[in-house]
């Protein structure tokens, strides 16, 4: 699935992940990451800017409905703590047909338009650095037809390319003291659409109100999947009975929101839940 240069063996501990980012970029001559917030692309960041220098590591970010205002929030205080020179994209990919029809590809279209749209702001910037992402050995057994954007647009992976899997990447991140270093995985919004049923802002801005509702709760983990005009709600399996208690608040918040009933899936939170029969499918 995963189109990028062959990994080497798994990094085995914080000292080897280490001397192999470092001997990565000693080879980069200038580094634009696609940062997205999370702790991948920020620990790509941050160690661009360890590794180079401010004005030869930039973190680029696309500024679109589809990323979370609280995402963005904290991807501008990262950078700002990390002294990382963060340029917001306004890209436009929900003017794009391909994109806003909702197909299985729907990732392909969003990173195409962000590459492209980096690729050219570097080009008018007279800048020869590389696009980097935040990819890495964990994205290889998952459905991500972003990435085919990105072996078009010629992107590297340095997690990838240095062996670098997500528990590695997390012990790094929380070694260097960066405060994603547990975030939750926080995909974009329109992945809690199913495949098919048309993106639009409206259902990106009642999904956004929902998720941040539930987080204010106390549920920091959920995720609202946006099924026409209703609602079906994750959490950990373990928060379901306490989500429960709540139903009528519930009911009554995601009502002022447009939806007109809800659903608690009793299995509980799942990271990318709608991908599984596209994942089975590719298998």
């Amino acid at each position: 699935m995963l189109s990028a240069p062959p990994s080497p063996a798994p990094a085995s501990s914080l000292d080897e992940a280490t001397r192999r980012l470092d001997a990565w970029f000693a080879e980069c001559p200038a580094a634009a990451v696609a940062f997205s917030g999370g702790v991948d692309s920020a620990l790509v960041a941050y160690w661009a800017r360890r590794a180079l220098s401010r004005e030869r590591a930039t973190a680029w970010i696309a500024n679109s409905p589809s990323l979370k205002r609280s995402d963005l929030a904290l991807a501008r205080t990262f950078c700002a703590t990390h002294d990382i020179a963060l340029r917001e994209l306004a890209t436009g990919e929900l003017e794009n047909p391909a994109y806003a029809s909702n197909p299985i590809d729907r990732c392909y279209h969003c990173k195409n338009t962000l590459y492209t749209d980096l690729a050219h702001a570097l080009v008018a910037a007279g800048s020869t650095a590389w696009i980097c992402s935040g990819a890495n050995l964990d994205d290889r057994g998952d459905y991500r037809p972003g990435l085919r954007a990105a072996a078009e647009a010629r992107v590297r992976h340095p997690l990838l390319e240095c062996g670098l899997g997500k528990q590695l990447i997390r012990e790094l991140a929380r070694a260097h003291g960066l405060a994603v270093w547990d975030k939750p995985a926080s995909p974009c919004l329109s992945s809690r659409i199913p495949y098919g049923q048309p993106v639009t802002r409206e259902k990106l801005s009642q999904i956004e109100a929902a998720e941040a509702w539930l987080h204010a709760a106390g549920f920091s983990i959920n995720r609202v999947r946006h099924f026409g005009e209703r609602a079906v709600i994750e959490v950990p399996a373990s928060e379901i009975a306490r989500l429960e208690t709540r139903r009528d608040e519930l009911d009554a918040q995601l009502r002022s929101l447009g939806f007109a009933a809800f659903h608690i899936d009793p299995d509980g939170f799942a990271s990318g839940k709608l991908n599984r029969g596209l994942v089975s499918a590719a298998a």
